[in-house]
């Protein structure tokens, strides 16, 4: 496993994150397993969000796991804040809030990130600021970030907010790279020229911020994942062309295109099946060829200007 050393920052975390969404029902023994698993092949870095399992994803994390032996320590912890039923919340009474439960659900004394999930269209950057240096002061979280934001929504917000704004979770994947495609078609009369985002990839690029890509495999808003899907036969036969050459899973090759773009990514994985995990993170140890990365681009159905 690579790691991506951050600027303003001591965290040295693995390239890989393992995404906690879907461990709520899951026993015991099933996420020791999982997290081990995660941590023999190199991950440290474990992302939740206060509404996955209404909470329960965070505390089953905790309940299956044993901080005694000094694994808190070892790990990096991220949680994310601000969706409620029917609406989004980034009030300073929220966000300190949210942060607790998180705490208490996870049964430790800090977050080592926190996001802000998704915009807030009534978002007030000063009370932003407020809840993040009670936190930062307090100790209760030590980095900070947004999700699905733009460069003006972060712009805003750092004009009050004095801690750096580190990571920026966005949807990427070979099928649905909307920000790799405007930035191609740069000056052309098509739909892939759409910049619907701000330009958000070579901002962050140019703030040092971590792009963290969610739905890594996924086509669409959650639609399916597109490996194996008959709906992608040029791109499965890509995906399983490399897979073969490189001796891995068409899983890890999907990944490994994301971990080849020169932003440093750091691609969050949802699966809660140990032998894929270990099967993915092979991913950090293939570095694909131009050539490779551009066939599998335009094996998803785009088209090079």
């Amino acid at each position: 496993m690579k790691y991506i050393e951050t600027v303003g920052s001591e965290m040295k975390m693995s390239e890989i994150a393992l995404g906690c969404m879907r461990i709520s029902k899951m026993s015991d023994k099933e996420i020791r397993k999982l997290v081990d698993t995660a941590l023999e092949s190199g991950i440290n870095f474990f992302d939740h969000a206060d509404i996955y399992g209404g909470g329960q994803s965070e505390a089953r994390f905790a309940e299956a796991l044993d901080w005694s032996g000094g694994l808190r320590e070892k790990i990096y912890i991220q949680s994310k804040c601000g969706i409620r039923k029917g609406m989004f919340d980034f009030s300073k009474e929220h966000i300190l809030a949210s942060v607790d439960g998180c705490l208490q659900r996870l049964r430790t004394d800090y977050l080592d990130v926190l996001l802000l999930h998704r915009p807030d269209a009534l978002v007030e950057p000063e009370e932003v600021a407020e809840a993040f240096t009670t936190l930062e002061q307090s100790g209760k979280v030590r980095h900070f970030g947004v999700s699905n934001q733009n460069p003006l929504q972060i712009e805003l917000l750092k004009k009050s907010v004095k801690q750096r704004l580190m990571f920026n979770q966005l949807q990427l994947s070979i099928t649905n790279a909307g920000m790799i495609d405007a930035g191609l078609n740069v000056n052309m009369e098509n739909s892939a020229s759409v910049m619907h985002d701000g330009g958000i990839l070579d901002y962050c690029r140019l703030n040092d911020i971590t792009i963290q890509p969610w739905s890594p495999f996924q086509y669409g808003f959650f639609e399916g994942v597109f490996i194996g899907s008959a709906k992608f036969p040029e791109l499965n036969a890509e995906l399983d062309a490399l897979a073969e050459k490189h001796d891995v899973t068409p899983s890890a090759i999907a990944i490994a295109w994301i971990l080849r773009h020169p932003a440093r990514m750091q691609p969050i994985i949802g699966t809660t099946n140990p032998q894929r995990v270990d099967e993915i993170c092979r991913a950090s140890q293939i570095w694909l060829a131009r050539e490779e990365w551009y066939r599998l681009y335009c094996a998803a159905g785009k088209k090079l200007p």
